[in-house]
């Protein structure tokens, strides 16, 4: 069983939401439930080690788009939220992290010297994510508290815009050139992060906030849940000349498991086939090279081929890639060293 380090769930959402209808979140991650994708036991029967825990404000009103005869839909982006609610829902989230970690259910790591220890000794490593910044005041004060709990790695927004950038719409066919890039606030915040050692994730935004990010940040460039757009022609599928960028930077893109990001026609449909992740490793892989392609399986927060069905169902992709002819040493790299290597960059281990 190949070890897995994954760059993107949601377990905390569902945690969250569960919470509100008076579950324990310590109780349902540690000993296992048969909703979601993601608990303590799924993760050990299906190698998931441990990774990028987002913490996400949902957005109540979105509805998406039904497609049209041609099967081409536009969802509009979701509405801008408001701070002071964002941060009392981020903090709640946080809270859950902090919890499980006190409780001993999963390790909340800042490091990956942390990641490397709880993978050897079978406790979930978790990193603290930011699934966009409607939490995050422009002048960034909160973000030094986020630190302190935890927090090492971020995306600026999700698909809606907010104080420091624009996102995508999920749309097919769609350019992720859609709209404007980072604002000045985005600007700091980037270069905050750079300081602080805190990841920069590009999923979500668009393609001009892409660009901006590559001319501002000193570290590898990163989009930890995301697909090939030559294959999958979504928003938020990547260009290949987004993918020469990660290349030059030696930074990652995580294969994200969402159904509409893998089929030719970009539906949600768990029908889908391991054939189809397979395709965009390998289109991933022959853009960018074997060091910078991860896993970002977006388990909790997306619709996944049946075929994987939770965190318990991981290997199965694992097979299906060895089966496609990817040696051990390249499972390596994909399912876990890519993502270590990545993140100590980003991070700055090498200089503290």
């Amino acid at each position: 069983m190949q070890a897995v380090f994954d760059g993107h769930n949601d377990v905390l959402l569902r945690l969250w939401h569960h919470q509100r209808d008076g579950a324990d979140p310590i109780a349902e991650f540690r000993d296992g439930t048969s909703s979601g994708h993601i608990d303590a036991p799924r993760a050990r029967a299906g190698g998931l080690g441990g990774g990028l825990c987002a913490i996400y404000i949902p957005s109540g009103d979105l509805v998406f788009a039904d497609p049209d005869s041609n099967g081409h839909y536009a969802t509009p982006l979701a509405a801008p939220l408001e701070r002071a609610p964002s941060l009392d829902i981020a903090l709640e989230m946080a809270a859950i992290a902090l919890r499980l970690d006190r409780a001993g259910a999963w390790k909340l790591c800042r490091s990956t010297a942390d990641i490397r220890d709880c993978m050897e000794k079978g406790i979930f490593a978790a990193v603290m994510h930011m699934e966009g910044c409607e939490a995050i005041d422009a002048d960034l004060t909160a973000l030094e508290t986020f630190y302190a709990a935890g927090l090492r790695s971020l995306g600026p927004v999700w698909s809606r815009n907010n104080v420091f950038a624009h996102g995508v719409p999920f749309a097919y066919p769609s350019s992720p050139d859609t709209g404007p890039g980072l604002t000045d606030a985005g600007f700091a915040l980037v270069r905050e992060c750079n300081r602080l050692g805190i990841l920069v994730d590009l999923a979500h935004i668009t393609e001009k906030g892409f660009w901006d990010v590559a001319k501002t940040s000193d570290q590898p460039l990163v989009a930890s849940h995301s697909n090939a757009h030559a294959l999958t022609p979504v928003a938020r599928n990547l260009t290949d000349k987004q993918l020469d960028a990660i290349k030059e930077s030696h930074g990652i893109v995580g294969l994200n498991y969402a159904t509409a990001m893998l089929r030719d026609d970009a539906r949600s449909d768990a029908d889908t086939p391991l054939e189809a992740m397979v395709r965009h490793v390998d289109h991933l892989v022959s853009r960018l090279g074997i060091d910078c392609v991860g896993l970002g399986s977006d388990f909790d927060g997306a619709t996944i081929p049946a075929e994987i069905g939770d965190a318990a169902g991981n290997q199965n992709l694992i097979a299906a890639l060895r089966d496609a002819g990817y040696a051990e040493a390249d499972l390596v790299k994909l399912c876990r060293e890519n993502w270590l290597r990545v993140l100590a960059s980003a991070w700055k281990e090498g200089s503290r």
